[in-house]
């Protein structure tokens, strides 16, 4: 039997022995929709990009604070590369197995090869607790960040911290 994107997240989870809480909601597709039901999920919200180079040849899973905005230009300076846009749905279903509305950082599951980069906003470094997507914009999984970088760790993709 084939396993969902969001039982694969819990799998690696438990596997990796951490702890999680999740929080089940009606689907949502942007922070300003999912915001009304996170008065009772702990921690900080995140928001999460899927970004391509401009030839589109890299890939880059930004997670930064829900409430911030990214500065794009500034974005690719601190990362060393040009130009940068979102990636399109085609492009986040290939390397992510993902979904619109359901990006995240667990979605790096699916990329076995590491293709994808994770740039992490620095701010996250002081958070207690993050919240994701279990890749699926039906529920909110709470976990330490310390054992989101274990997370990380686990699935190789390379990772760099940055200024938003």
């Amino acid at each position: 039997m084939t396993m969902t994107n969001e039982e694969k997240v819990y799998r690696v989870l438990d596997q990796l022995g951490i702890g999680y809480s999740v929080k089940q909601h009606p689907p949502v597709y942007t922070v300003e929709e999912v915001e009304q039901y996170w008065s009772d999920i702990p921690g900080t919200h995140c928001k999460n990009l899927f970004l391509r180079d401009q030839k589109g040849k890299k890939h880059y899973l930004v997670v930064m604070l829900h409430n911030k905005r990214v500065n794009m230009a500034g974005l690719a300076e601190q990362i060393g590369d040009g130009r940068l846009s979102f990636a399109s749905e085609k492009r986040l279903e290939k390397y992510l197995g993902l979904k619109t509305g359901a990006v995240s950082p667990f979605g790096i599951i699916n990329d076995p090869d590491g293709h994808v980069r994770v740039v992490l906003d620095s701010e996250l470094k002081g958070a207690d607790w993050v919240s994701f997507h279990p890749n699926v914009n039906t529920a909110t999984v709470t976990i330490s960040f310390k054992d989101f970088e274990r997370f990380l760790a686990h699935c190789g993709n390379p990772v760099c911290y940055v200024t938003i």
